[in-house]
């Protein structure tokens, strides 16, 4: 439930000029408008980032996994400790639903990713708003690049 793999040779380049661990951070919250994380710890070590801190809900949480993830040098996210308000109350009450990722392949546009996953092309849109924290342009997305498949009703 908690640990997601990402391609290391993909990503945005901010690792190795600095504070890694801070560089990540900054990321991660510079991408919300408000604070998406209380308490937000990030570690990053040879490839690995562990994130802990209470996220306010699912979606919030799959997105601050995927920032984490979409960094180049980043093997795999460890979100053990990456908790949300509702996972706190439910305890174990029930079951929380592992996210759906996608890992962009070469040559694959947001259409055809829609096409495949929904039956219908135009559910892009439904994909760049469930992922506007991850995909600046829909225009500009890229191999190796994980994003967040939302369901749809």
């Amino acid at each position: 439930m908690g640990l997601f793999s990402f391609m290391k040779d993909a990503g945005k380049k901010i690792l190795g000029k600095g504070n890694d661990d801070e560089a990540i951070k900054n990321e991660i919250e510079s991408s919300f408008e408000n604070e998406p994380v209380q308490g937000l710890v990030v570690t990053v070590n040879d490839g690995e980032v562990v994130l802990a801190g209470v996220a306010a809900d699912d979606a919030t949480r799959e997105k601050v996994i995927l920032i984490a993830g979409n960094v180049e040098g980043v093997e795999s996210v460890n979100a053990d400790q990456l908790v949300t308000t509702e996972m706190i109350e439910a305890s174990n009450e029930r079951e929380t639903p592992e996210p759906n990722f996608y890992t962009i392949q070469d040559g694959d546009t947001l259409w055809a990713i829609a096409s495949k996953h929904y039956g219908d092309g135009n559910k892009y849109e439904d994909i760049v708003a469930q992922n506007l924290e991850v995909i600046k342009d829909a225009d500009k997305i890229y191999p190796g690049q994980t994003i967040r498949l939302p369901e749809m009703a």
